[in-house]
């Protein structure tokens, strides 16, 4: 069975509404890309996997959709590192910045 892809403007309105949802600035939240979820999510960023409401993922049609969803969130004032990642890095997520995450 084919992969569906998440078109660019439904990508950002998902994590838009979870930015507006959870009621904390860009600046509190955290927005990268990779070619693995659960290992940069969850153990690189030690995002707690219980905490669903304060962490969303999508994947993207492509790395280059990917990077540049993550670099708008990077310029509307959204944490994180542009430029890492390679070809495969089409997974982009964002999360709350806490005292048990890190960056």
């Amino acid at each position: 069975m084919p992969t569906t892809y998440i078109t660019a403007p439904t990508i950002i309105a998902d994590i838009d509404k979870a930015i507006i949802d959870r009621g904390l600035p860009n600046s509190s939240w955290y927005v990268g890309i990779t070619s693995d979820i659960d290992q940069r999510l969850f153990i690189d960023h030690k995002v707690p996997r219980n905490g669903g409401d304060m962490w969303i993922w999508k994947r993207a049609v492509d790395h280059t959709t990917a990077r540049q969803i993550e670099r708008a969130y990077h310029q509307a004032g959204c944490q994180g590192s542009h430029g890492g990642g390679d070809h495969t890095a089409v997974y982009i997520y964002a999360y709350v910045i806490t005292g048990q995450t890190l960056e």
